[in-house]
Formats: structure tokens, C-alpha cells, sequence
């Protein structure tokens, strides 16, 4: 049964973006990007909302064209992990849900109207690996209210921004989760682990 394992960096007082989406607020770290980088072929599939999905298309495929492209959390910083990472998600399985969006030209990418929980349980339970979701709050959140998440990494920054965006909304049932790993970095950041409590 493959998993869905949920990764999203955080603010200590609880934010995944800025009001604005911005994600300026991010903690550089190179030693935890290496640890992405070891990690990903544990995964083939990536789950992205619409808004996660333009992002991501306006900018890791031209990683793989220029390697000295700059974080997209931190300008003029670049990080020998980003070429690695661009390979990966430039290469995965992209699930895009958007009731806007019908089509999608970037390679590997299908669009899904909608989340609908039993397409959702049959993608797990077919051959590969695990699936992941970055940002896309919205689909976090609609995945998490159906318990379709198998594991949800936090990368919670040592930042403060006063407002911003929840990563969850309208999540209406009270979920308990069991800590399966927590690692502190020497940048501040720590990397929380939970699973469902079952």
C-alpha cells in the first residue's frame, strides 16, 4: 500500500506562508536539504493544489537548465541540493487538482478536478511509491479531513510573522497524532514527524 506523506516548513507561530504567499520567511539549511535529497527516491508522486503546482512549474524546470539558479526561499543563495531536487520533481508523477485549470503542459502532470477520497484510496493501492504533498493547504486539508495522510513532516522555522496562511482549514474532526521523529538542526529549524494515531 503506498503512503501519502505530507511535507510543508512552517512558522513557529504556525504559518505556511505569508498573507501575501510569500515564503521569504524560510531558514536556509543545507544539511537538512541533503537530507531531502537522500529521501526522495522513497517517493514517485507528488500531490499539488493549483496555486503549489504554478509555483513549482515556474520554477524548478529551469534548475535543470541552469544550476546556479537561487533558492526560491532565499535570493542569490544557491544550493548544490536544488539540481538534485529539480531532477526529481521534474521526473515524478504530478497530481494537479484544479477545477480551474483543465489542462497542464509540464511532463509527468495529470490534472484532477477535484479530491475525491475513493480515486484517492485506489491510487494507494496501486504499485509505486510513496506519494507527497508540498504546500497545498487545500488539499492538506481535504486529505486530512478524509485521514488519507499516512505522515506529515513539519520543517518548523525559527521565525515569527505575526499572520499569514493556515496550512489547515476546515478540518471539522479532532485528529491525535504519535511523534515518530523529532531533529533539531543547527540552523533553528527542526523537522517534526507524526503519524495518525490509530
Amino acid at each position: 500500500m503506498r503512503r501519502i506523506v505530507m511535507f510543508n516548513r512552517v512558522t513557529a507561530d504556525g504559518y505556511f506562508a505569508a498573507p501575501d504567499g510569500q515564503l521569504d520567511w524560510v531558514v536556509p539549511d543545507d544539511e537538512m536539504d541533503g537530507a531531502a535529497v537522500e529521501a526522495m527516491p522513497e517517493a514517485d508522486t507528488i500531490l499539488l493544489g493549483r496555486k503549489t503546482y504554478d509555483m513549482f512549474e515556474s520554477f524548478w524546470p529551469k534548475v535543470l537548465d541552469n544550476p546556479n539558479v537561487s533558492d526560491p526561499h532565499v535570493p542569490q543563495r544557491t544550493s548544490p541540493a536544488l539540481r538534485e531536487m529539480a531532477i526529481w520533481i521534474n521526473d515524478a508523477t504530478k497530481l494537479l487538482f484544479s477545477k480551474t485549470r483543465k489542462n497542464a503542459t509540464w511532463k509527468n502532470t495529470r490534472v484532477l478536478s477535484d479530491v475525491d477520497p475513493r480515486e484517492i484510496e485506489n491510487l494507494k493501492r496501486q504499485s509505486g511509491k510513496d506519494m507527497m504533498i508540498f504546500g497545498s493547504g487545500s488539499i492538506v486539508s481535504r486529505l486530512t479531513q478524509h485521514g488519507l495522510i499516512d505522515e506529515y513532516q513539519f520543517i518548523v522555522n525559527p521565525t515569527l510573522i505575526g499572520s499569514g496562511r493556515l496550512l489547515f482549514s476546515d478540518v471539522s474532526k479532532r485528529s491525535k497524532l504519535k511523534l515518530l521523529e523529532a531533529k533539531a538542526y543547527p540552523s533553528g529549524n527542526v523537522m517534526l514527524r507524526y503519524a495518525p494515531s490509530k
